[in-house]
């Protein structure tokens, strides 16, 4: 997939659509944190994977492999499909609940824990091996996330939890992906989480808080530039991840940390450095060390075979 980008070549253009997808990811949290005085995240929530149904579609539609499939819509794994996107639902009513509690820089680094969800959950769920390096990588990164949190302090938040469930429910639906059959599309998977997700939000929604209507045209503003920030950087990543191995971009997704911090001070005058250093550290760290072993680990595949 081509992007303004593809004169630099495929891995450099690639890193930049994924910076700027993630600077898109913070930008919608700061929205979502804005309007958390005024409504609650199950609503938001709705709102963000209604509006997020209008880029799957577009990426549905663009997909070779979709439509080289014969144009599918429906899988015999559509339960796992909008399971997938249940467990979505539930990761974005929890992290927009955290922005709208704590600090959102730090909201949005404990929300970085997902490599270290997905490499525990591999084990029991998909039978994988993980050697010394990836648990010493899972290991560190929980130390970061207790420097963070600071359980048994004064500064210590139950909020603090929220962006924990969420990163391991955004992984349980990562790593679920990998239950569903090879030969469905990748885009046509993307419907079904988004629309399980739009269904999940909504039940979310009507079984513990209720609707408040959109109060102005200006908060309508707000929550379409939520769902064209969300919605553009999902595309991005998706045209991003298909122009290079997935092992070379997802380090990049680490700057959304700082991007969050810079965001937080700028919008929200906060500069959380005692409670993010040296957790936030630790955190990437651990991604990092994972990500390098995966990828040591699919060369030494792709040499065997």
């Amino acid at each position: 997939m081509r992007t303004p980008f593809s004169r630099f070549g495929p891995f450099i253009s690639a890193t930049i659509v994924v910076l700027i997808a993630i600077f898109m990811f913070s930008i919608m949290s700061a929205i979502i944190k804005h309007l958390g005085d005024d409504y609650a995240p199950q609503q938001l929530s709705a709102f963000r994977n209604a509006f997020g149904l209008i880029p799957s579609f577009l990426v549905l539609l663009l997909s070779r492999d979709w439509h080289a499939a014969g144009r599918p819509l429906v899988i015999s794994q559509w339960k796992l499909g909008l399971l997938r996107g249940g467990f979505v639902a539930v990761a974005q009513v929890c992290f927009y609940a955290a922005l709208m509690r704590i600090e959102f820089a730090t909201a949005s680094t404990l929300a970085f824990a997902g490599p270290l969800f997905i490499t525990a959950l591999s084990v029991p769920l998909l039978r994988d091996h993980v050697g010394l390096w990836r648990w010493t990588a899972v290991a560190i990164g929980f130390v970061g996330i207790l420097f963070i949190m600071q359980p048994g302090s004064e500064v210590f938040s139950l909020y603090s939890l929220l962006p924990l469930i969420a990163a391991f429910c955004y992984a349980c639906s990562s790593i679920t992906v990998r239950l569903m059959d090879n030969e469905v599309p990748s885009a046509t998977l993307n419907i079904y989480a988004t629309g399980g997700a739009l269904i999940g939000s909504i039940a979310i929604l009507f079984s513990t808080a209720s609707f408040k209507p959109v109060a102005s045209a200006n908060d309508w503003f707000w929550l379409i530039g939520m769902g064209v920030f969300g919605g553009v950087a999902v595309l991005g990543l998706v045209s991003a991840y298909r122009l290079t191995k997935p092992s070379n971009l997802a380090p990049f997704e680490y700057f959304g940390i700082p991007f969050s911090f810079v965001i937080g001070w700028l919008a929200f005058g906060e500069a959380p450095f005692d409670r993010l250093l040296p957790g936030a550290l630790l955190i990437v760290s651990g991604g990092l060390i994972i990500f390098w072993r995966e990828r040591i680990a699919r060369n030494s595949a792709s040499v065997e075979a």
